[in-house]
């Protein structure tokens, strides 16, 4: 279960990071990129945190 909770802080830093850059970028196409990234570094972070509830529920 740590493993589940070390990837979801990291993922959900990552992602916080990535919007970050997005908001203080200037170039469009920089600030699309790092935008994309967030988006998905937070559903990943959402997919761990989701597997972790159903391995503690034990639907899975």
């Amino acid at each position: 279960m740590q493993d589940y909770l070390t990837q979801l802080e990291k993922l959900r830093k990552d992602a916080a990071e990535c919007s970050l850059i997005r908001d203080l970028a200037t170039d469009p196409a920089k600030r699309e990129l790092f935008d994309r990234l967030a988006n998905h570094l937070t559903m990943l972070a959402d997919q761990v945190e989701m597997a972790m509830l159903e391995r503690k529920s034990g639907t899975k």
